[in-house]
């Protein structure tokens, strides 16, 4: 599907004027709290994380800065970015495009991946995700949250702000596609319900540099 060339804008303005309308500085960690204790318990202490579309920082790089992580959160909002350095003193923040963003090889222990990758056209999806498992050491984690269904658009005055805030998903069994040819093995797969929608949310590991994982 046809998505608008535009796409980043909207992205960007939209957190950054509805920023505190999405989340709260002291925001519960609430759904997000069981997913934040599993990553803790199967990560080495002091891991390296990188939360891609952190967001303001709450909760996901706060609990896990908490914990005793190191976090690395990358947003499109600078509105979101300059609150998250303020809100998560112990994380590192950058301002940046998802689509574009880089790391070196084998730079993280695990990476956190909620409900951003569906604000990236479709066509810069799979890539992503290959970057992703290239930046994971061998057995590194991936928590994702992407589609159940395939849909594609926008919403005007989200959260009650003046701006447009944009989507763009494919069906679960896309992303399993995508995240197995990147290299990534799937150890569970959940629909997470929220109200008349839901979206996958997908546990995996790298299997890259392993036998018989894609680089051998």
């Amino acid at each position: 599907m046809a998505y608008a060339p535009d796409w980043s804008e909207r992205v960007r303005r939209g957190y950054d004027v509805a920023s505190c309308a999405y989340r709260a500085d002291d925001a519960e960690s609430g759904l997000y709290a069981a997913w934040i204790h599993r990553l803790d318990g199967v990560l080495p202490r002091c891991s390296r994380v990188v939360d891609l579309g952190c967001g303001c920082g709450v909760p996901v790089a706060r609990d896990l800065a908490a914990a005793g992580h190191a976090v690395v959160g990358v947003d499109l909002s600078q509105t979101q970015i300059e609150r998250a350095r303020r809100l998560v003193p112990a994380g590192e923040f950058h301002c940046d495009d998802l689509a574009g963003v880089d790391f070196a090889e084998g730079s993280f222990d695990a990476a956190v991946f909620l409900y951003s990758i569906i604000h990236l056209p479709l066509d810069q999806q799979p890539v992503i995700l290959q970057r992703v498992a290239r930046w994971l050491r061998p057995g590194g984690v991936l928590a994702l949250i992407a589609g159940v269904d395939a849909w594609t658009g926008s919403e005007d005055r989200w959260l009650g702000s003046d701006a447009t805030m944009w989507w763009s998903q494919a069906d679960s069994s896309t992303y399993r596609g995508w995240l197995e040819a990147a290299g990534f093995f799937i150890d569970e797969e959940v629909v997470v319900s929220e109200g008349l929608s839901a979206h996958a949310l997908f546990w995996a590991h790298s299997v890259r540099g392993r036998s018989g994982g894609p680089d051998e």
